[in-house]
């Protein structure tokens, strides 16, 4: 019951979102909610919402996890529904976040591959033929291809981003030294946080950030595999690989390892949403334990 209200009350945000003069439109995308001076972004409580849910659906069904209908077709359609609310945002990368933590989750629980292999092949090549008729996500995709042709367009932002980390070196400029955040590199507060940490705190900041990510997750698979119960593990494993998952593509951006995608970096990125909703994963993490 709570894990459905959770799920339902995540979908109603992300309608609202997208209903003019309801959803907050900035830079292009209708993405948050507005709350008199207070901003909230739908997406990033469905993130947690789906992970609670389908950690629920996929242990009540465990019996029947092999079958079609239980095991594959029903989680898959509300996640399905929920992914294409967040794409009409536009988000693109919440959307390949959310589904990569579905697919995982529903591997993980034995969903068979039968169902799944196509499921990810076909997704993946409607989700590269959406990208590639959008414009802008065309520009991103070439600048990745291409990163020091395109450095002055829409490669811009990841150029300035590895200036930014070959600029800290090993120890850094110090902290708050930072000159790629003094309006040379944009987004520095939130997306394109890590290089800003690499300039002014050098490759023993990074590495340092690297290693307490890996050490939450390792801490979070270690409390999933010592749950009671199936739903306990499923959960810990699903908000773990939210949490590595969101990470690691957004490290991935800022290192020009992945196309450019708008996702926050977990816990330190600026943002209330993103930090409220994960610190809430954390304390659920806890709560299993």
């Amino acid at each position: 019951g709570v894990c459905t209200a959770l799920l339902v009350a995540s979908a109603v945000m992300l309608a609202l979102v997208l209903i003019p003069h309801v959803g907050l439109k900035v830079n292009g995308a209708r993405r948050w909610l507005g709350l008199g001076p207070v901003r909230f972004q739908p997406s990033e409580f469905a993130k947690l919402a789906l992970v609670v849910w389908l950690a629920h659906w996929l242990a009540k069904e465990k019996r029947r996890i092999d079958r079609f209908g239980r095991g594959f077709a029903v989680p898959m359609g509300v996640v399905g529904c929920l992914l294409m609310l967040v794409l009409a945002e536009p988000d693109f990368g919440s959307t390949a976040l959310l589904a990569s933590v579905s697919i995982a989750m529903m591997f993980i629980a034995g969903v068979r591959l039968r169902f799944l292999v196509p499921t990810v092949l076909t997704g993946a090549g409607g989700f590269i033929g959406l990208m590639v008729h959008n414009p802008e996500r065309s520009r991103r995709l070439l600048a990745f291809l291409d990163l020091e042709k395109y450095k002055q367009g829409a490669g811009y932002q990841v150029w300035q981003a590895i200036l930014a980390f070959g600029s800290g070196g090993f120890n850094g400029l110090g902290l708050g030294n930072s000159r790629q955040k003094m309006f040379y590199l944009p987004e520095a507060h939130t997306d394109f946080i890590f290089p800003i940490v690499g300039e002014e705190l050098g490759l023993v900041g990074t590495v340092g950030i690297l290693l307490a990510f890996a050490l939450l997750i390792a801490c979070a698979v270690i409390i999933s595999l010592r749950a009671s119960d199936l739903y306990g593990q499923y959960l810990g494993f699903g908000i773990a690989l939210l949490i590595a998952m969101q990470a690691l593509i957004n490290i991935g951006v800022v290192t020009a390892w992945l196309p450019t995608k708008g996702l926050p970096l977990p816990f330190i990125s600026f943002g209330g949403s993103n930090l409220v909703l994960r610190m809430a994963a954390v304390g659920v993490l806890l709560n299993i334990f």
